[in-house]
């Protein structure tokens, strides 16, 4: 039984307009134009869609994973201008005219990038979920190292960061590898730093 209010809404009014209802199907489309892996792709796409679901789900790039859709284990993570990010936590609409690059746009089976050539030749992967993630965010990572970027362990801010173990540690750790191939990781991407243990 919907009895009014004094101000003539009823209880079923309110859920219905309200934040509790389900989406409108016919929510406003917006027009974006994103470069991903160099090709330019213009999109008409709903405002509320992911990055991560845009690639995966539009464009059919599957190598970044939806591992847990909040941001904590960086199975997702993609190269945007250059520095890696969460595509989970990422509007599609937010990254208008943007450089997008995916573990696919890093190179392709006869041309690896050497990123993922160290991956396979350390064993770098167990199954492979997480695999794409942590290439992309090593060659982020090692670029913030090059450009001095500090980190939460850099000692000080003002010299430019030395690559370290607890550099390394730091750094990766919002990538998570279930089979725990953390070993063969850190070698892999010790190599294409040009370090050794």
């Amino acid at each position: 039984m919907d009895v009014d209010t004094k101000d003539g809404y009823t209880r079923r009014t309110v859920l219905v307009t309200s934040a509790a209802a389900p989406a409108a199907d016919t929510a406003a489309l917006a027009n974006v134009t994103l470069r991903i892996n160099g090709q330019p792709h213009p999109l008409t796409v709903d405002p509320r869609v992911t990055l991560l679901d845009l690639l995966r789900e539009h464009l059919r790039l599957t190598g970044s994973k939806k591992g847990c859709d909040h941001g904590q284990c960086g199975a997702c993570t993609v190269m945007v201008n250059g520095r890696r990010i969460n595509s989970c936590l990422t509007l599609a609409v937010m990254h208008d005219g943007d450089e997008v690059t995916t573990i696919e746009g890093l190179g392709e089976p006869k041309k690896l990038h050497p990123m993922q050539a160290a991956f396979v030749k350390h064993d770098g992967y167990q199954c492979g979920y997480c695999t794409p993630g942590q290439i992309c965010s090593a060659v982020g990572m090692l670029d913030e190292i090059r450009r001095g970027m500090p980190s939460h362990v850099t000692r000080d801010i003002a010299v430019h960061p030395l690559f370290s173990d607890e550099e390394l540690r730091e750094r990766m750790s919002g990538n998570i590898c279930r089979c725990a191939g953390y070993p063969n990781i850190i070698a892999a991407i010790r190599e294409v730093a040009g370090e050794t243990s």
